[in-house]
């Protein structure tokens, strides 16, 4: 193996909070442009990525993704995965060199285990993919961006209004505000922390046909 292969053979895996957009598909609203979605990076490398994610592409499709950390990145996709999809990164040598050295970086700032103080505030759920259901009993498969006892922020292909009533996963609702990749939510009720995950978990028959 080279020097520069041994560079860029590097991986990192562990949940980055990220946004991405489908560039070859338009917006579904009355405005240009494209709609821009919440995820979660779960492994990246030089060569690829895997994501958890509310919209899913399709194999080949165009994908524009910012991640914290690492940055813009640009790439196709490859293969749907039951809560997200893999992508191969399209990137030059000066590129994949770039990458390599940001993914050591994250790699010993993890080990460090350095507290981050909004976690005391909003959670990341270990599991971010469940159901939003709608008012007319639609239900539409979401990402939750990161939840409280109180509420959560919430991506997914829909955008439904400023008082539409929802249900994320058990929890009712109702939306409060848009947010640049979803909308936020407020619970009609406290829940105990302890049950959050229990009550975002998506039913059985989610979990085999994932949207």
């Amino acid at each position: 193996m080279s020097k520069l292969a041994r560079r860029l053979d590097v991986r990192f895996i562990g949940a980055v909070p990220g946004r991405y957009a489908l560039s070859d598909r338009p917006k579904t609203g009355d405005q240009g442009g494209v709609d821009v979605y919440a995820c979660r990076l779960c492994s990246i490398s030089t060569q690829s990525a895997v994501v958890v994610a509310p919209v899913r592409p399709e194999p080949g499709e165009t994908v524009a993704a910012h991640f914290d950390h690492f940055g813009i990145i640009r790439a196709k996709a490859t293969r749907q995965l039951p809560t997200g999809f893999a992508m191969d990164l399209e990137l030059d040598d000066a590129g994949r060199v770039r990458l390599a050295a940001q993914i050591k970086w994250k790699k010993r700032r993890a080990k460090s285990q350095e507290p981050d103080k909004r976690e005391h505030q909003r959670l990341q759920p270990r599991d971010p993919y469940t159901v939003l259901t709608l008012a007319d009993g639609t239900n539409v498969p979401c990402f939750v961006i990161d939840i409280s006892q109180s509420g959560a922020a919430v991506s997914a292909s829909v955008l439904p209004g400023r008082g539409t009533p929802v249900a994320v996963g058990a929890m009712v609702g109702r939306v409060v505000r848009r947010l640049d990749v979803g909308f936020a939510v407020q619970f009609t009720q406290v829940h105990e922390l302890s049950r959050l995950d229990r009550l975002l978990a998506r039913p059985a028959e989610a979990r085999k046909t994932p949207g």
